[in-house]
């Protein structure tokens, strides 16, 4: 059986698709972002996040150096970044130096 379709019909089928697979794609994007404020709430909630902070990190919003410290490992952080004057004037995109620290015993 052989479709005689115009080009009409085929552009209308094509954008149909399209707006389809547009609306999934918007769909997974949304799921994502949950996941991520998921993650967050389980942080500010005391939950311990295994993942291991990267040796250059920027600060991100409602993060303080003490919970940086604690999650990251690292108590020296003042010590460690001379561009710190002052450790409550902490804005989200600062960048600082981030050394674990492990106990030895």
């Amino acid at each position: 059986m052989v479709c005689a379709c115009s080009a009409t019909a085929m552009a209308e089928r094509a954008s149909g698709y399209c707006a389809l697979f547009l609306a999934v794609l918007l769909v997974l994007s949304c799921c994502e972002s949950g996941e991520s404020e998921f993650a967050m709430m389980g942080q500010r909630k005391g939950i311990n996040n295994t993942r291991p902070c990267d040796e250059i990190y920027v600060v991100r919003e409602g993060e303080t150096l003490q919970t940086i410290a604690e999650r990251c490992g690292d108590p020296y952080i003042v010590e460690e970044n001379p561009h710190i004057h002052d450790p409550d004037d902490v804005f989200p995109g600062l960048v600082i130096k981030i050394t674990p620290y492990r106990d030895t015993y």
